[in-house]
């Protein structure tokens, strides 16, 4: 199975999901590199703010920043080709460039309750 590198833009963490207002394309992402994973596939995730220098040392990575500034990132590589540039992918696009079968999340249960009001209970 071919290596995902995700260069992700500067985080507060590895995955970006902490702090009190977290990026919900980040929560997904993490779910979806939590799904390739259990799956076999390599994930390695690379944050600028803590690992500079190996988007110093990724010439595709590198002259996307040199072109489009920070707005480049998320840069994502299979197999040292870029697959996607300034955002993250769906499970679809994962799914695919990975040669797995496409598996929709699972919804989430509603927590709302629903109330049936009858016309004959009126009064």
């Amino acid at each position: 199975m071919p290596t995902l590198r995700v260069f992700d833009p500067a985080l507060c963490c590895s995955s970006g999901v902490c702090g009190s207002e977290v990026d919900q394309a980040l929560v997904t992402f993490a779910a979806d590199v939590a799904w390739l994973t259990a799956h076999g596939q390599v994930v390695e995730r690379l944050n600028l703010a803590q690992e500079p220098l190996a988007f110093a040392n990724e010439p595709l990575v590198r002259e996307r920043l040199e072109r489009d500034g920070d707005a480049a990132l998320p840069v994502l590589l299979m197999d040292g080709a870029v697959r996607l540039v300034g955002r993250y992918p769906s499970r679809r696009e994962l799914a695919e460039w990975s040669g797995l079968a496409y598996v929709a999340p699972e919804p989430k249960p509603s927590s709302r309750r629903l109330v049936i009001v009858s016309a004959e209970s009126s009064p």
